[in-house]
Order: C-alpha cells, then sequence, then structure tokens
C-alpha cells in the first residue's frame, strides 16, 4: 500500500470561523474552488490531519473542507468545562457550514465518530439541513458507547467490570507522551483492525498524541454521557454508514441501530478486518463512498440507492 497518502498537502485556503460562544475554528480547504463540495469532521482526539488520506483521493475535484473540532488541532480549546457538550459540537458544525457553503447551495457532510456525532448532534439544525445535500456517518454511534466497546479483553467483559475499566481508560488524564513501540501496539489494538500497515498505524499514533491530555479527558467525559439519537432521528437528508468488522469503540451494533433510525438511510457498508480508524485503514473506500453520495445526491448523476454492502 502507498503511504505518500498521509500527510495533508497545503491547503488552497485556510479559514478561522467562529463558533456561536466565541471559540475560534480552524477550516482549511483543499482542491479547485467551484467544484462539489464536502465537509468533514473528525472524531476525539484527532485533527484534520486524520483526513489526509481522504482528502488526497477527492481534492482533485472536490472542494474538501476539513476542521478540527473545538480543543483539537489548530481550533480554540475550551476555556471551561461548559465548553465540552455535543450542543457546542453542533453550534461548531453550524458555524463551520454556514461560513463555508454558501446559501442556496448544498455539500456533503462526512464525519468520523465524534464527528458523526457532531452531525447527529446538528440533527433538526434548519441552516445546517439547509446546506446538506448527503451525509455519511463513519465508524460512530449515538449513544451507550461506553457499554458497547469491545477493547476491554473478553474475559473482563462483565457489564459492572467493564464499564469500570472502559472509563478509567478513557478518561485518563494521564499525558500519552512521545510515541513508543508500545503506544503504537496498544493503540492499534484498541482502534485499528490486525492487518493494519505499520506506516498508518505511526501516522495515527502521532495525531491521537498530540492531543492534550485534558481536551482528551474532557471529551471523554461527554462521550461517556452521549446520547444524540433526538438528532438521528431529525436528519433529513439521506445518511449513509461505514463501519469496521472489528471496530472496537463504536462497533458495528451501532451502526445498525443507526439504520433503522434514519428517516432516510441510504445504505450500510461493513468493511472485514477494518478497525475504528477507516479512513486511514481503508480510504479508498471511505473516499469513494464519499463520491457516491455526492454523484448520487450533489450532482444528481445517478439515483438513489439503497444498499446493504459487505465488502
Amino acid at each position: 500500500m502507498n503511504h505518500s497518502d498521509l500527510v495533508l498537502p497545503e491547503p488552497a485556503e485556510r479559514l478561522r470561523v467562529r463558533s456561536a460562544d466565541g471559540s475560534w475554528l480552524n477550516v482549511e480547504a483543499f482542491g479547485p474552488a467551484g467544484a462539489p463540495m464536502v465537509v468533514l469532521a473528525h472524531g476525539w482526539t484527532c485533527s484534520t490531519a486524520f483526513w489526509a488520506p481522504v482528502v488526497s483521493r477527492l481534492a482533485t475535484d472536490h472542494r474538501v473542507f476539513a476542521y478540527d473540532q473545538r480543543g483539537h488541532g489548530r481550533s480554540d480549546i475550551p476555556a471551561t468545562r461548559r465548553g465540552y457538550s455535543t450542543e457546542a459540537l453542533a453550534d461548531d458544525l453550524e458555524a463551520v457550514v454556514t461560513r463555508v457553503v454558501p446559501e442556496g447551495e448544498q455539500a456533503v457532510l462526512a464525519g468520523h465518530s465524534m464527528g458523526g456525532m457532531t452531525i447527529m448532534a446538528a440533527g433538526g439544525r434548519g441552516a445546517v439541513a439547509a446546506r446538506t445535500a448527503a451525509v455519511l456517518l463513519c465508524s460512530t454511534g449515538p449513544n451507550d458507547l461506553t457499554d458497547q466497546l469491545l477493547v476491554v479483553p473478553p474475559a473482563l467483559r462483565a457489564p459492572a467490570v467493564r464499564r469500570l475499566l472502559h472509563r478509567q481508560i478513557l478518561q485518563s488524564r494521564l499525558p500519552l507522551g512521545p510515541v513508543t513501540g508500545l503506544s503504537r501496539a496498544l493503540l492499534k489494538y484498541a482502534t485499528m483492525g490486525p492487518a493494519t500497515p505499520a506506516e498508518r498505524v505511526a501516522a495515527c499514533a502521532a495525531i491521537v498524541h498530540a492531543c492534550p491530555t485534558p481536551v482528551r479527558a474532557h471529551w471523554a467525559r461527554v462521550l461517556g454521557e452521549l446520547d444524540v439519537r433526538p438528532g438521528l432521528t431529525m436528519l433529513e437528508a439521506p445518511t449513509a454508514i461505514l463501519v469496521g468488522s472489528h471496530d472496537k469503540l463504536t462497533p458495528p451494533v451501532h451502526a445498525r441501530a443507526m439504520r433503522a433510525a434514519l428517516r432516510r438511510a441510504d445504505g450500510l457498508t461493513e468493511l472485514p478486518g477494518t478497525g475504528h480508524m477507516a479512513p486511514v485503514e481503508r480510504p479508498d473506500e471511505v473516499g469513494a463512498e464519499i463520491r457516491r453520495l455526492v454523484t448520487s445526491h450533489l450532482t444528481g448523476t445517478h439515483p438513489t440507492r439503497e444498499r446493504t454492502d459487505v465488502a
């Protein structure tokens, strides 16, 4: 596998977008102006850099906007715990979408993990819905995240023990420190499929370790209590779902529940052998699914397809 796609190219444009509470968000644009628009929202402990493999596959003929979630990358770190909430995530998405997608135009929104939860949290917001042609929810879930985690080995999966251990792992305030062979191995075990090449594991480890420890812990607390099912049921745009068969953080049970709750489900793709980091592990498939949504719902050259794929 070619690994030259693991570094983001220099953006065509970099924007600072102000959210409802005054927080400034870093937004980076790639690809030709005037091309079909795609907005990418990354997950917990990641940044725009996480989307590099997908950007490399789309930016030749799409205008791709990727933004740093609050507390991540170049975006502002919330000054207080009140700045960490699903409402704040939805505010940020609304601020980004209304800034980069002109009134009367639309984009395809794709969210990975917490980014997918962000899109669900913004369900029912008219300004976002009016600018959304279609949605991809990738490696994500709407609720009961801690209860459904599969990180802890089977021998310790008694419900009470599992919940306790998962909360301690996810909400730890211990610094991750420099990337080491052990930390890469642990990250791969928890978040990636067993056949993921070492270079892709290392790239993800560098991104995750760059997330400030307090930010990681504050967002873990939010995710542990998260329930965005109301917003999920209010998504108006055709919505596709993609998940890895070996996803331990948001396993396929979430994907099936989301499909059942959607107003306009547009297929569920399960990638065998793939973990939680599908955009880095399987960027060809993730990029192709975004392209399909653009073609089907934004440029209008193909009809909508209801699909359930295992590929």
